[in-house]
């Protein structure tokens, strides 16, 4: 087996430590001088030692990141127990070299250091989101346990309640959520999907167990600390950050909530949906209840208005998905910014095979840290696939104006500042920029088409910030051991009910493991970033608005062809993760504060109507 070149700085210390057993030993076997030396002491790391350090490391971990991205890439795109066991493997050696890097930059605290080798040595201690521990054995073990849980979601089907029916995956499911307005079939899709999720159960307490092991050996008191001290803050502080912002947004997401539920009672009985209670959780459109907008023919405001959904223009016009995808590729080209290399046509999956399992879960990836850009989706001609395109693209985009930094410099400012990206370019897929690509015929602009539009967006964006905002209130409560594996389930709904007003369709157990159906749990991935993007993404966009000289409401701009907008977002991608994340934000806005005012001012023109709607209701839960 060839020793690759990455873990040369651990071999080399594990046999030192080797040779001074060795030493000691013999030293006990021969006898001892008259005059014992003083032995010398040991010496004081350096400034310049850290430097040489940070560079090294930088080298390692580009070689190690990219053979456990590209496992991790065929892994995804072709789930079997071999592709798992592999990734395991690779995943199991990175933890081994970060933790062991993690503990050997602890010698240099303390010192005084150049900017960037500070930053670099302080998000290399904050790099990984599953840090492994010291045990060799327990490493091995959480390798593959995460390995496990990912492979079960990515495999998981439902095959009818008996398990005699016709077996679909999460893709079919999610069809009958979006499509359906049958209470009955909403119920069984739910329940079927949820049902996947409950072998992961004692493998997640598995993980919480040995990831809270490795957090604790570089210096975290658990994985939630861990995650929450990437931010440029104290954890604490954080917290209480994501909380400020969240009492920012509340009161519309409560509008908006009211104003559905009323529209629901109305489609499936006030029984089904009652005044003053939590909205069932089958019933908006989405498998996690987290965005809303497939539900829209509901809550439509003013029916026969202009139609402002382009999915059947897609399929009429005949986009597939490579020609969908180079739509998106259009819009930041026509800011200036440069085009996607040949290589990321020739390797991306764009469509699902029909030949093996794959993750369908859209992704986006550079896999050599070295603008080998991807997408890995499995599109269809709908305008939510063509929005999330232009998402996914804005990661892509973030990475190849970055990838020639150093490696721990590679990522965003803050990770909601990744997310963030994407779709604050999508804020301008307006209807003017959908009549320039040829989706739409023109739109008569008036009141009730700008509701129309704004509830519309409301229902992705507002929608899902409770949402947001709980996945990872959950995660960090069972990390720091104030849920226990035994109240997994009820504290999950707990959450759901306090922050969404949502609740389980039908009476949950702890057999059951409903945080599992969503994909970001068992994958590990942290998701307080995606609730930041929706705040950071309407800063940003009224910023690239300001920049590109345009005037009047900020729910009607778009920046597409603007390149001075488009100078503004290369300035701020340039930066990756090199500078603390206030100073990227400053870059982009001219500030250096996280705000939720151009969010109310984005949708101020639907706020002032869904309060007039409201008036009489029983609204809360």
């Amino acid at each position: 087996m060839t020793r690759t070149p990455f873990l040369q700085p651990l071999m080399r210390a594990a046999l030192a430590a080797l040779s001074l057993a060795a030493t000691t030993a013999g030293a006990q076997a021969t006898p001892a001088p008259a005059t014992k030396a003083t032995p010398a002491p040991a010496a004081k790391a350096t400034p310049a030692e850290a430097k040489q350090f940070a560079a090294k490391l930088n080298t390692d971990l580009k070689q190690l990141w990219t053979r456990q991205a590209t496992a991790e890439w065929i892994k995804s795109t072709y789930i079997t127990d071999d592709t798992e066991r592999n990734a395991a493997s690779i995943n199991e050696e990175v933890m081994a070299y970060v933790n062991g890097a993690i503990k050997e930059s602890r010698r240099f605290d303390g010192l005084k250091l150049d900017a960037d080798t500070a930053r670099m040595l302080h998000l290399l201690r904050v790099s990984q989101t599953l840090p492994a521990p010291a045990n060799a054995t327990q490493r091995a073990e959480l390798a593959t346990t995460a390995a496990k849980l990912e492979g079960l979601y990515g495999k998981g089907k439902y095959c009818g309640k008996d398990g005699k029916g016709k077996c679909r995956d999460l893709e079919e499911l999610s069809d009958v959520m979006a499509e359906s307005r049958n209470a009955d079939e909403l119920l069984d899709a739910w329940q079927g999907w949820h049902s996947i999720s409950r072998p992961m159960r004692p493998l997640y307490s598995q993980l919480v167990t040995l990831s809270n092991a490795g957090a604790k050996d570089i210096g975290f008191s658990d994985l939630g600390t861990l995650w929450r001290s990437s931010y440029d803050m104290q954890p604490a502080e954080f917290e209480q950050e994501a909380q400020r912002l969240w009492g920012q947004v509340k009161p519309m997401y409560d509008e908006l909530h009211c104003y559905v539920r009323g529209r629901l009672a109305k489609q499936y009985g006030e029984a089904k949906v009652p005044a003053g209670k939590p909205i069932p959780a089958h019933l908006l459109g989405n498998m996690w209840a987290q965005e809303w907008n497939n539900i829209y023919p509901l809550v439509e405001p003013f029916p026969g208005q202009a139609n402002l959904d382009v999915g059947a223009t897609l399929v009429k016009q005949g986009y597939d998905s490579q020609k969908m995808v180079k739509l998106g590729e259009k819009f930041f080209t026509s800011l200036g910014l440069k085009p996607l290399p040949q290589s990321f046509w020739e390797r991306s999956q764009f469509t699902k095979p029909k030949d093996r399992d794959v993750v369908c879960h859209a992704s986006a990836w550079d896999v050599t840290y070295d603008n080998d850009l991807r997408i890995k989706m499995c599109i269809k001609p709908t305008e939510e696939d063509l929005v999330t395109i232009h998402h996914e693209l804005g990661h892509n985009y973030y990475y190849t104006y970055y990838y020639k930094l150093p490696v721990l410099f590679q990522a965003g400012a803050n990770d909601g500042f990744h997310e963030a990206i994407g779709d604050a370019l999508t804020l301008s897929i307006t209807p003017g920029y959908l009549q320039q690509a040829g989706l739409l015929s023109a739109v008569e602009k008036n009141d009730k088409n700008v509701i129309n539009l704004q509830l519309k967006d409301a229902l992705e964006k507002v929608a899902f910030l409770p949402f947001g905002l709980l996945v990872d209130q959950w995660r960090w409560d069972v990390f720091s051991g104030k849920v226990k594996p035994a109240d997994y389930n009820k504290s999950w709904w707990e959450l759901r009910q306090k922050y969404q007003g949502v609740a389980a369709p039908v009476a949950r157990t702890e057999q059951d493991f409903d945080p599992g159906a969503k994909y970001h749990v068992p994958a590990n991935v942290p998701y307080t970033r995606y609730f930041l993007a929706r705040i950071l993404q309407f800063q940003f966009h009224k910023a690239l608005c300001e920049a590109a000289g345009i005037k009047g409401p900020l729910n009607e701009c778009s920046i597409y062809g603007n390149k001075a907008a488009g100078q503004r977002l290369q300035a701020m991608l340039e930066l990756g993760a090199s500078k603390p994340w206030p100073e990227a934000l400053a870059a982009m806005t001219g500030g250096k504060q996280m705000d939720a005012t151009p969010m109310l001012e984005y949708f101020a023109p639907l706020r002032r109507w869904l309060q007039e709607q409201n008036k009489g209701q029983k609204c809360g839960w």
